[in-house]
């Protein structure tokens, strides 16, 4: 892990294309700016870890679907 110290309105460059901005430091939390392309989706960690595991279970509920189906078919054959 990279560390990094910034001050209020000092930026950090991730590639070419990301900037993230401390805005604010009020007690123990910042404020960041991100200025990213359209097409890069930026979450909170705890949203970010949500998601996925939100697309897990459907993964596992199309597989079992699937998986059902498959053995309904294969009984009629």
């Amino acid at each position: 892990m990279l560390v990094l110290t910034r001050k209020s309105n000092e930026s950090i460059m991730i590639g070419n294309d990301i900037e993230i901005t401390v805005l604010a430091i009020e007690g123990e939390q910042i404020k960041l700016g991100i200025n990213a392309p359209k097409n890069v989706e930026i979450h909170r960690k705890e949203i970010y870890l949500s998601i996925q595991q939100e697309n897990n279970e459907a993964t596992k509920t199309e597989t079992s679907i699937l998986e059902n189906l498959y053995e309904h078919f294969k009984k009629k054959s």
